[in-house]
């Protein structure tokens, strides 16, 4: 086990979209994002409370030009243009009911994204749902620790209507110590429906 690491440096710039960041200015929201530390990660968002999120979660996505892919059920993309669409946007289909399958998969992806210094940046909401639920799914901590990877920490605030990266951590290990960590930087956060948010804790296996 290791201590968290804070990751303040942030070498790698991305080119915008205006149009997007403009559109969510209209809407009376501002964007707190200055680049990412590597070329490979792993970011989480916390709260998911609104249907809503998603909207203003493609809007920020356009806005700071990160490229992400996320995992999504396997059923949405088996409809028509929908599944394209998702697909498009960076949507992977997963398994739910096989989801060290999809952790597997995705380390090996990093590992070749690694190798040949290739842009790969997962995005994932750990809560899973807008409905409330009493802890997170643990991909995003198994995918993060396994390829050694970055955590980005983001955040929907709608008290203050602002979405963003709060900041980057490399995990230590201790999934206690981690999820406290995480807890302490993002549970301030306020989503849409707060009565929805799930508590900042790892769903235990059974």
């Amino acid at each position: 086990m290791t201590d968290i690491a804070t990751l303040p440096a942030r070498p790698v710039q991305l080119r915008g979209s205006r149009l997007a960041r403009a559109a969510l200015g209209l809407a009376g929201w501002r964007v707190q994002f200055d680049g990412l530390p590597a070329r490979q990660g792993v970011l989480i968002i916390y709260p998911h409370t609104s249907n809503w999120d998603f909207v203003i979660g493609m809007l920020a996505k356009w806005a700071m030009g990160i490229p992400v892919v996320f995992w999504g059920k396997d059923s949405l993309f088996t409809v028509p243009l929908f599944g394209r669409w998702l697909r498009w946007i960076g949507g992977v289909p997963v398994d739910r009911h096989n989801p060290g399958g999809a952790v597997a998969a995705m380390v090996e992806q990093f590992a070749q994204a690694r190798a040949h210094d290739s842009f790969l940046w997962l995005a994932l909401s750990p809560e899973g749902t807008r409905s409330y639920r009493d802890s997170w799914r643990s991909g995003f901590y198994q995918v993060a620790t396994q390829a050694e990877l970055p955590l980005a920490l983001a955040f929907f605030d709608y008290g203050v209507r602002c979405v963003g990266v709060d900041a980057f951590i490399r995990l230590g290990g201790d999934a206690g110590r981690d999820m406290a960590h995480i807890e302490h930087v993002l549970g301030r956060h306020r989503g849409r429906r707060p009565e929805l948010a799930a508590p900042v804790r790892l769903r235990r296996s059974h």
